[in-house]
């Protein structure tokens, strides 16, 4: 019987200090691209691809992550008494029927693979997904999004996935590097894995970016590699000595990622998102060509 991806993994526990003083008590996966946290852009992302428990791994300051889930008696009964019917769905609609939220609490910050391991008893024994909010992707139009991209390649192969893009080898040292072989269109077998290699020494220029699907058996992996960089468990350790026991795959997903754990990646990503929303893109079409024209006049 062919195993499917369920239960998405939320590693949020993190402290955003890149947006300091903006995170300082409002988590960084709260930060909003027009009227969406990032946070949110995920969990439609993993909804969309059939998963219907969410994991999020939180820390002591990230209670706005639950509340945000949670239901909202009396703002809904506000909605409601007002008339705002529109305003309305889109509270309630936030987490659809169906899909469950779960909440785990790291007591200390070990790194992401700690996180990961942070789930398993929730996740147990069947293959799951890990979603970072900071790596926000566009869908694409035909192939959807790049965790349904990703799910049917799992029921395919029924093997752990890991998204990738090709980055410029200059930015090699900031993302996991795979040695990758030939395997099918857009996909690749992992023959080795290595943590932000300098450009000099890495393997290729396909990146691991912010999504995963991996079987189960990696939480006995990280419950037992010693620590890594930064003297944390680190998930890219764990990959690469899953890749000695099951076969691994990566997958070059179709969609534009925003890294919005970085300051301009996410202003790029909201001016992106602002030109597509349905009620501002035009205004805000009109006013980029205002201001850059005013730009242009300044350069003169």
């Amino acid at each position: 019987m062919k195993r499917q991806v369920r239960k998405a993994v939320f590693p949020v526990a993190g402290l955003g200090t890149r947006f300091l003083p903006a995170t300082k008590a409002s988590p960084k996966e709260m930060l909003p691209i027009v009227d969406k946290p990032l946070i949110q852009y995920g969990v439609e992302e993993a909804v969309a691809a059939g998963v219907d428990t969410l994991v999020f791994i939180i820390g002591r300051t990230k209670n706005a992550i639950a509340d945000h889930f949670d239901k909202a008696y009396e703002l809904e009964v506000e909605l409601e008494t007002r008339g705002k019917t529109d305003l309305l769905e889109v509270v309630r609609n936030i987490v659809p029927r169906g899909v469950e939220c779960v909440y785990v609490r790291q007591a200390e910050a070990l790194g992401l693979g700690h996180a990961v391991l942070c789930a398993r008893p929730v996740v147990g024994n069947e293959p799951f997904a890990v979603i970072l909010a900071d790596d926000l992707i566009e869908e694409d139009t035909d192939e959807g999004g790049t965790l349904s991209q990703m799910t049917r390649c799992f029921n395919k192969y029924q093997c752990s996935i890991l998204g990738v893009e090709r980055v410029p080898k200059e930015e090699t040292n900031k993302y996991g590097i795979v040695h990758p072989l030939p395997f099918a269109n857009r996909l690749s077998n992992v023959d080795g894995i290595v943590e932000k290699p300098k450009p000099e020494n890495a393997p290729s220029d396909l990146a691991v970016v912010g999504r995963y699907i991996l079987t189960s058996r990696i939480f006995d992996l990280l419950e037992h590699i010693p620590r890594g960089t930064g003297n944390e468990i680190q998930l890219t350790d764990g990959i690469a000595a899953l890749l000695h026991e099951e076969q691994v795959l990566a997958y070059e997903f179709s969609g534009r990622r925003h890294d919005c754990g970085s300051k301009l990646g996410y202003l790029i990503a909201t001016v992106e998102y602002g030109l597509r929303h349905p009620e501002l893109g035009a205004r805000f079409h009109n006013y980029l060509q205002e201001i850059s024209g005013k730009l242009g006049e300044t350069r003169d």
